[in-house]
């Protein structure tokens, strides 16, 4: 069991923001995402698209702007469980929380803080049937977490953006046989990688389907092959593999957030604008994920919420306990 003063659910630019600022009142946290990657979009969707309107950043890359908010967080020495979505919640008598992933890790806080965002990244699955019996370790997965166990493999990825671009050439190297599919003759991903996947396909080294979309999965047991369709000649390939790869990008549902009895309007949590609580005790909700009158999506207004909520947990966690805020120049940052 992991045990911590904060749980955060997310951990996009907002919730890696409030491990910096629950840190300087002491605080320890642990983030949980269901992206294998801190960073939540800005490093899963747009990595090098540039932002204007952090302070003090006339123009930031996302990618660079995940970075750095890591460099901040490092002297509080935060936890994370990556590739894992919190499934089950339950509030002890005594005030703690415990918190369970899909995987069976199981956190213990104080307080809970979501800040998911949009709410949690589900992948987005192809319309193919029986998908679902080849999901769990038999065959089929949304997300490559540890690359290695894939050596010596045959893979198959469906796809035409950067994941599917990026993956394909990282993996060219690491597994026995590998076969990209897309459904288009262009891909949406970035030049430069589509002209090595090109130069992948043109040596060789990968086998490369366009103008085709994946139309059927078997196997007994485990995946063992899957049928591409050719959209022209509607003629259909079967292609002998032990994995396969859909990356069709992520669509934010609140998940299992529906079911912890908070109040929810239009798929985002009602929050209190004094300090960003919810209507349970020890739950709070930072970044996009929550609503209140003139809330404005931006990242700048999270990091304003998780400072304030920061504040919050603490008399919630320390009740009674009187803290007088220093600024950090006065201060610094000191490490725990």
């Amino acid at each position: 069991m992991i045990s911590t003063d904060i749980a955060i659910i997310g951990a996009g630019p907002v919730g890696l923001f409030a491990i910096f600022e629950a840190g300087l009142l002491k605080m320890r946290c642990h983030l949980i995402d269901y992206l294998p990657q801190v960073g939540g979009q800005l490093s899963e969707i747009y990595p090098k698209k540039p932002i204007y309107d952090i302070p003090g950043f006339p123009s930031v890359l996302a990618q660079e702007l995940i970075d750095n908010l890591m460099e901040q967080a490092k002297p509080f020495h935060p936890g994370f469980t990556l590739g894992e979505r919190i499934e089950g919640l339950e509030k002890r008598a005594e005030g703690d929380f415990v918190l369970t992933t899909n995987m069976g890790t199981i956190i213990e806080a104080k307080v809970v803080v979501i800040a998911g965002g949009l709410g949690c990244f589900e992948p987005r699955k192809p319309a193919v049937a029986g998908l679902e019996q080849f999901e769990n370790g038999r065959g089929v997965n949304y997300m490559i977490l540890d690359p290695e166990q894939y050596r010596g493999q045959k893979m198959v990825i469906a796809g035409g953006g950067d994941s599917a671009l990026d993956w394909t050439i990282f993996l060219a190297d690491i597994v026995e046989e590998l076969t990209l599919v897309h459904r288009s003759e262009s891909f949406r991903g970035a030049p430069d990688s589509v002209n090595k996947v090109m130069a992948l396909a043109e040596s060789g080294k990968i086998n490369l389907i366009l103008n085709s979309n994946l139309n059927a999965v078997h196997g007994h047991g485990r995946l063992e092959s899957v049928d591409i369709i050719h959209n022209k000649s509607l003629e259909i390939t079967k292609v002998e593999t032990d994995h396969l790869i859909p990356l069709f990008g992520l669509s934010p549902k609140l998940g299992p957030i529906e079911n912890w009895n908070l109040n929810i309007s239009k798929s985002a949590i009602e929050v209190n604008v004094d300090d960003y609580s919810t209507n349970v005790p020890g739950i709070y909700a930072i970044g996009d994920i929550n609503t209140y009158t003139n809330k404005l999506k931006l990242i700048l207004c999270g990091f304003h919420e998780a400072a304030l909520m920061s504040h919050s947990a603490y008399q919630y966690i320390n009740p009674g306990v009187k803290y007088t805020m220093k600024y950090t120049t006065v201060n610094g940052v000191s490490e725990f």
